[in-house]
């Protein structure tokens, strides 16, 4: 196969309706076209990818080693500005920038996009195919199960889940013989053998043997007994549901445990360690190392246990075999996207797949483009995907997208509270540009920040019918005063490809422009507490402030020798500093860490600055009340 910048395009022109239909009624007024006609497009035949119906596809990984020498197209990352409750539009511009390049510009383009969990789809939220006429499709699919990914994490994490406190419960009830010998129990020869896995553990170990008969009862004590602190337990079980009754549980109460019991809880399938690790691999065998290398606590000798120390790294890869090939769908307008893993932006990294980025700028070619989402504002999402993303890719963008919009300028200027499900303030529908000035502080800081990775900035407004043209050149001026390569107004939302045109000309240009080769905040090479400090500078903080506990965790994982890890925030999206309600661009507080916690195979240490919630919860009244079944067509009706 041969990636390449000119191909036939199927791409589409797609009738807009003004007023703007429901999301869902647009997207069921789209024949999507046979996913192998997409595929198609990229220079994929049908070795490439496994069909998952008519609409959906996964890509396999072979693509790549295909494509090794090929040139990888342009890469654009989206983020945004600090956003209200509402969101801004980021997954809409994403897609509708996407449909411009490849309907309108005739560019090779591939979105790449994170998988949506189920939890916000039925609670508060709605989907996240993007909006308006800028969606992927099919967009109930999209939005619900999709290829099984989530399902394979939580099968996985829960597989982990079972092995930790089903191994504490027969290690109390055991002689260490006793637990060898059922470790490595003879053959129908009366032979002992270490199973493959095993060895990871002797090797961890210092143990060079490779027959348990070999071993002094030292050694076999060492091996077979993990003894495993419960109240250093840090590995959780999952679900994809927004359940709030599950946050905090307690597991063995069943007469067969013994008594055995343990306070812990569940939560939300994306905010799993391994869907981090399934956003951040970068090949089959780097995945099964991950996967093995993750940590669910200590011994009560204080050293890290981990999957493989379980032997169950190797079933965890089995369960996410399939897992790790992007999925291939489409946008309305017929321009592909790649959609595969969905970590969390706070606890996790926000981005979509490092592997499905490799594989887009490959099937694109020299001169295409391949454009990706990052969780929450630039502050959040864009730095990890600069700093933990990147870094492990080694892949370089060229440009990034800041999304902005008058309303959370507005905001941000000292405009009244914006609370989801509450009708907006006249505030926000009528002009106000002094309002509008003064919110774009938090704008600049945004352009500022991500200017310094070393890529050009391109703002896009995101307009509405109730901005103004005074407000709308507000944020313009103020965005090219800042430093933006380019600030373009952007009606996809309304338009489609068509209403996102100056904005894929802006980024094309800004993509052929970049003179500076990519800049991380920090170095890795230094103490977890100066890289928590760098971060924290570039939120406005004038120092960090660490508690107790996270001294300690900082203490251990350093003494672990975890200190050489990038650093994943876990903080609110709602303002660049702790408090949510610091709108604007505040300066010279003092960042709170509450703790420190590690994802070690995914590959970062994540401080907790505030109380992070991993299990939503549904509000009275959830999205589900309007999501059914035309039992007449079979369609999905409801989603938004």
């Amino acid at each position: 196969m041969s990636s390449s910048s000119t191909s036939s395009r199927t791409t589409r022109k797609v009738e807009v309706v003004s007023p703007v239909p429901a999301d869902i009624d647009i997207a069921n007024s789209v024949e999507p076209l046979h996913i192998s006609e997409i595929a198609k497009e990229l220079n994929l035949t049908p070795n490439h990818y496994d069909l998952y119906g008519k609409y959906k596809a996964k890509v396999l990984l072979s693509v790549l080693d295909e494509l090794q020498g090929s040139g990888d197209g342009y890469y654009v990352v989206v983020g945004g500005i600090t956003p209200t409750p509402l969101g801004e539009g980021k997954s809409t511009t994403t897609v509708g920038l996407c449909q411009t390049l490849g309907a309108f510009l005739d560019k090779k383009v591939v979105t790449c996009l994170r998988q949506p969990s189920q939890g916000p789809t039925f609670g508060i939220k709605g989907g996240a195919a993007g909006g308006g006429y800028s969606q992927v499709i099919p967009m109930d699919e999209f939005n619900l199960h999709l290829t099984g990914d989530i399902h394979a994490i939580t099968a996985a994490n829960n597989l982990l889940a079972a092995a930790i406190d089903t191994r504490v419960f027969h290690e109390a009830s055991q002689s260490d013989k006793a637990l060898f010998n059922r470790l490595c129990p003879p053959n129908k020869e009366g032979k002992r053998s270490f199973s493959e896995i095993m060895f990871r553990r002797l090797k961890k170990l210092g143990i060079s043997k490779t027959t348990p008969e070999e071993l002094t009862p030292e050694e076999v004590k060492k091996f077979a007994r993990l003894d495993i602190d419960p109240n250093s337990i840090t590995w959780r079980r999952v679900m994809d549901v927004n359940d709030r009754f599950l946050r905090k549980i307690t597991v063995g109460q069943g007469p067969e445990e013994k008594g055995m019991t343990r306070e812990t809880g569940f939560d939300i399938s994306v905010a799993s360690e391994i869907m981090a690790v399934l956003a951040l691999t970068t090949s089959l065998a780097d995945m099964r190392e991950r996967l093995g290398k993750m940590v669910i606590g200590n011994s009560k000798a204080g050293d890290p246990i981990t999957a493989d120390d379980l032997g169950v790294g190797g079933a965890l890869t089995v369960l996410m075999k399939d897992a790790i090939n992007p999925t291939l769908m489409q946008t309305l307008e017929g321009t592909p996207v790649l959609v595969h893993a969905g970590p969390f932006a706070n606890i996790a990294h926000g981005n979509s797949s490092i592997v499905a980025d490799k594989i887009a700028l490959k099937l694109v070619g020299s001169g295409g483009f391949v454009v990706t989402e990052a969780g929450f504002g630039s502050d959040i999402g864009t730095e990890k995907f600069m700093n933990i993303k990147c870094r492990y890719s080694g892949l370089t963008p060229q440009c990034a997208v800041i999304v902005a919009t008058i309303r959370a300028l507005k905001m941000h200027g000292g405009g009244p509270e914006v609370v989801a499900g509450k009708p907006l303030d006249r505030a926000y529908t009528t002009e106000n540009v002094s309002l509008v000035e003064a919110g774009c502080v938090n704008l600049a800081r945004h352009i500022s920040n991500t200017k310094a990775y070393g890529v050009n900035v391109v703002v896009a407004i995101n307009m509405f019918a109730t901005d103004s043209e005074a407000e709308l050149n507000a944020v313009k001026k103020a965005a090219l005063a800042a430093g933006a390569y380019d600030a373009v107004i952007c009606t996809h939302h309304a338009h489609g490809g068509k209403g996102a045109v100056d904005l894929g000309i802006a980024v094309q240009k800004a993509c052929e422009n970049v003179t500076q080769p990519l800049k991380f905040l920090y170095p890795l090479d230094i103490s977890i507490k100066e890289k928590i400090e760098a971060i924290a500078r570039s939120y406005g903080a004038s120092g960090v402030e660490y508690s107790e506990q996270a001294e300690k965790q900082i203490e251990m994982y350093s003494r672990q020798g975890f200190t050489g890890l990038p650093i994943c925030m876990a903080k609110t999206q709602y303002s660049f500093s702790h408090n949510a309600s610091e709108k604007g661009a505040p300066s010279g507080f003092v960042l709170p860490i509450r703790d420190v916690r590690a994802s070690i195979g995914a590959g970062f240490i994540y401080p907790l600055v505030g109380t992070m919630s991993t299990m939503p919860g549904l509000p009275t009244r959830p999205c589900f009340y309007e999501i059914d079944l035309d039992t007449g067509t079979g369609k999905v009706i409801g989603l938004s």
